[in-house]
């Protein structure tokens, strides 16, 4: 049976407990610190920026956003080392050599000493198929369909693998629009007990629920902003590393299978077979 595994696995929820351990312990010396109010008079004072960034809810949008980029730094990571196996010369760059349905299996077998110690490559993955597909069918175009198949399908899983970070995506701003229900739910609260005398602690009280309100929506959409940027710079060198794969398969090793049988051309066939007792591929 041959190993399906071609890319190392990435934990998400140990980035989760460690994104917590981040955001606390940034986030609770700086509540502590601002929490006195300041004598100055200004509209941002310590009190007032606290508020605004230390808030239950931006407190939970700081652990999913710091989640999310933790997840994407692995993926980023991971797509840089399997852009390294473009480099390593799976296959012969030789223009005029012509690969048999016999060459298949030894060459296979390269692909394979080479990138046992780098670990799991999907463009090993993508000649691998190719090659055991040539090997059976004898023909060019099946192994062709085959790496095109394969890139689909490593489009998908990385797809897939984005699941959780487009999740909290969505759930920032949704926890900041909660925020908002709660600050506008606590103003509305203070207005049936309102009185003459209780009119300047009514208009004070609403104006920090309001504050509440809109604090929690600016500071996730802020960061929601951000790491949208972040998802969209990972999916595009995740793409770009799958379609520089697809493009390697096809000028590396596609357009170099070559059957004897399906030969039209006799000088051809000679070529061919002068190529194929000459070379011999290490393995």
């Amino acid at each position: 049976m041959q190993d399906r595994r071609h890319q190392r696995s990435l934990p998400e929820w140990p980035l989760l407990i460690l994104a917590i351990a981040l955001v606390g312990a940034v986030c609770f010396p700086l509540w502590s610190l601002l929490a006195p109010p300041s004598a100055s008079g200004g509209v941002l004072t310590a009190e007032r920026v606290g508020r605004m960034v230390l808030g239950p809810e931006q407190i939970a949008c700081y652990a999913c956003f710091v989640w999310a980029c933790l997840i994407l730094a692995l993926r980023y990571r991971e797509v840089k080392r399997q852009q390294s196996a473009l480099g390593l010369d799976l296959l012969p760059s030789d223009e005029s050599l012509r690969i048999l349905p016999e060459d298949a299996r030894p060459l296979e077998r390269r692909v394979q000493q080479l990138t046992e110690k780098g670990g799991p490559y999907l463009l090993a993955k993508m000649i691998r198929l190719a090659l055991n597909k040539f090997a059976i069918s004898r023909s060019p175009q099946d192994a062709s369909e085959t790496v095109r198949s394969q890139a689909d399908v490593e489009l998908g899983r990385m797809s897939t693998g984005m699941a959780t970070v487009q999740y909290l995506a969505w759930a920032i701003p949704a926890i900041g629009f909660l925020g908002t229900v709660r600050g506008i739910g606590l103003a509305l609260t203070v207005a049936p007990t309102l009185t003459d005398e209780s009119l300047p602690s009514f208009l004070d009280v609403t104006t920090r629920c309001l504050a509440v309100a809109f604090d929690t929506t600016l500071v996730a959409l802020v960061l929601s902003l951000v790491l949208m940027y972040l998802i969209h710079a990972v999916q595009r060198d995740q793409e770009d590393l799958v379609l520089d794969a697809q493009e390697y398969c096809l000028e590396r090793l596609v357009s170099k299978l070559y059957d004897l049988e399906k030969s039209p051309s006799p000088a051809l066939e000679m070529d061919a077979v002068e190529l194929g007792t000459e070379r011999s591929w290490p393995v």
